[in-house]
């Protein structure tokens, strides 16, 4: 069973920075491709960021250019540089883990954590 603990959400100004940390355990868990979506009210759960084992990023066009996902070197922690940020980024955020993770399915399966929020004013 693989844990993962966010951190980091908060509010914020729109063009300003957050940065995001999900911590996964077991070690274990640096085997699985790992990713963030985010659920705001009354809207769809959406993928914003996937990274697999082999370091390879893939963005939701929405945050493309903003934000920035990355892993420590023992691949147990996740991080989502969030940029430039927009009210429509509000939400809570989530990571995830399993593999062969996808934007269409990050928080659809696997395994997830109880999510930080952000907001965007």
């Amino acid at each position: 069973h693989v844990q993962l603990v966010e951190s980091g959400g908060g509010s914020v100004q729109a063009g300003g920075s957050l940065t995001l940390s999900c911590a996964a355990s077991p070690s274990s868990a640096s085997s699985f491709s790992k990713g963030w979506f985010r659920k705001a009210p009354g809207k769809e759960r959406e993928g914003v960021a996937i990274i697999d084992t082999n370091g390879a990023t893939t963005y939701a066009e929405s945050v493309k250019g903003r934000f920035t996902i990355s892993q420590d070197g023992a691949k147990t922690t996740l991080f989502l540089q969030m940029n430039s940020l927009k009210p429509e980024d509000t939400g809570m955020y989530y990571c995830a883990a399993n593999w062969g993770l996808r934007l269409s399915t990050v928080g659809a399966i696997g395994y997830t954590g109880q999510g930080t929020q952000v907001t965007v004013s």
